[in-house]
């Protein structure tokens, strides 16, 4: 594929259609943070939060982390006109059954609000399961488990995303019909899966320079990404004005049902 040239084709209709979403400051021992870093996207219009699933950040078991589930419920019902989503559940970190109980409740809990990010792991989580006791099931037993969580959730009408892998991971997004989620690539490299009629998003840190972000914004959308999220910035309002510099809309209006899309009664 040839050299892309940043941000110089993504249309109008693109950029309005992209959607906007960081992950949540979920290593710590309280909540507040991220009950308030959520508050806060949600006033600047950014689209989406995010959890992550993780007994400690990467590399360093002294430190602590929420559990995703309870935090997305938590964020759920502070607020109104976020999509929440989970960046990504495990598959084999609690039993399928376990994992598929929390994400159809968490549906229930936010609506259609509600972005089941599902995947299957691999070796940089590993000492998270040996630390624990925790069994590390093959790829091939953890893809199985994958696609049997994913068809659930199709048939039950939840939005999922599937962490990118192998090539028969990635397989599994287009077979149950969920959207492929790329981390820290290129735009070039969403483009070549659009151009295959995946539908994908996009996570990854947002650059220093904000020129640069902005950018890789209006690259993104012109690749055909659906969202990109960033991992947890150090400002939430640098990520309102990359957006702004991008021109990508923050806000609700564009989601239907007049700007709102409210958790259920």
């Amino acid at each position: 594929m040839a050299p892309r040239c940043l941000g110089a084709l993504a249309t109008e209709e693109q950029l309005q259609t992209m959607r906007l979403g960081v992950t949540l400051p979920t290593f710590n021992v309280s909540p507040q943070a991220a009950l308030d870093a959520a508050a806060r996207a949600e006033s600047l219009g950014i689209h989406g939060v995010f959890t992550f699933d993780h007994l400690w950040p990467m590399g360093d078991p002294t430190r602590p982390s929420l559990s995703a589930y309870p935090l997305a419920a938590a964020v759920a019902a502070r607020t109104r006109h976020l999509q929440i989503g989970t960046l990504v559940a495990r598959i084999g970190l609690l039993p399928d059954e376990v994992v598929l109980a929390s994400l159809l409740g968490l549906s229930k809990i936010a609506g259609r609000r509600f972005i089941a990010g599902i995947g299957t792991g691999d070796e940089a989580s590993l000492g998270e399961h040996e630390r624990l006791g925790i069994p590390y099931l093959s790829a091939t037993d953890r893809r199985r488990s994958l696609t049997t969580v994913a068809q659930t959730l199709a048939e039950e009408g939840v939005e999922h995303w599937i962490g990118a892998g192998g090539i028969a991971t990635n397989e599994v997004a287009r077979t149950t019909g969920a959207t492929l989620n790329l981390w820290g690539v290129s735009a070039d490299q969403v483009a070549e899966e659009t151009s295959r009629g995946t539908t994908v998003s996009w996570a990854g840190p947002l650059p220093k320079q904000a020129g640069a972000g902005s950018e890789l914004l209006r690259a993104l959308a012109d690749a055909g990404a659906s969202w990109a999220v960033w991992g947890w910035p150090s400002s939430l309002e640098t990520v309102a004005e990359v957006a702004e510099a991008a021109g990508i809309e923050l806000g609700f209006g564009a989601l239907g049902d007049g700007g709102a899309l409210p958790t259920p009664e």
